[in-house]
């Protein structure tokens, strides 16, 4: 992380949505995902792209329910990550590659958009550390990411996923692979 760059972090709840939607801006992060691309069935994702998308998003806070966390330099929304219990995730639960490695219970790092002139500085990285914190708060014991893993630099587009690279440094290890660029990494929270 940068010395100059301090960050601080929230949960996203009803009073930071404007935060949200600074941060993503029209396009909501990427496309209209509005970061429920995890969250839905393949066709109502697509049905509800954009504008859909953003009002299921924040119903979900709207009911109190925590989807991720913010993080800001200053006052200044300028990365996300979203986090919650596995089961939460149906595109995930249906996923041959990123498919359960055992039962235990997990929590699950889906996405990230960090604010472009923000991005390289190791902002994933302390979005990683603030979320360890808020699943231990909640009384999660593991917490897992899908990240990418490919020897060429992608387009910032394709890595909403993070950088294996990035969650080994915030403390996360390979548990699995089924695939050559997407492992499975995971944390042991301590008490």
């Amino acid at each position: 992380m940068s010395k100059e760059i301090i960050l601080n972090f929230h949960p996203l709840i009803r009073d930071r949505w404007s935060d949200l939607e600074k941060l993503f801006g029209k396009n909501g992060a990427c496309g209209g995902c509005w970061c429920m691309y995890w969250r839905l069935k393949r066709s109502q994702f697509l049905a509800q792209k954009g504008e859909g998308n953003r009002k299921a998003l924040k119903e979900i806070v709207d009911s109190n329910q925590i989807p991720g966390i913010l993080a800001y330099s200053g006052k200044e929304p300028v990365g996300w990550c979203s986090v919650a219990p596995r089961e939460v995730f149906q595109t995930l639960e249906r996923s041959r590659i990123l498919k359960r490695v055992d039962d235990e219970p997990v929590w699950s790092v889906v996405c990230f958009f960090v604010a472009k002139p923000f991005r390289g500085k190791g902002v994933t990285v302390e979005l990683l550390k603030a979320v360890l914190d808020h699943v231990r708060n909640k009384g999660g014991k593991i917490v897992e990411g899908y990240p990418n893993e490919l020897g060429t630099k992608l387009p910032d587009a394709f890595v909403h996923t993070g950088l294996a690279s990035a969650f080994c440094n915030a403390g996360f290890s390979e548990i699995a692979r089924r695939s050559k660029s997407r492992p499975i990494m995971r944390c042991t929270l301590r008490k």
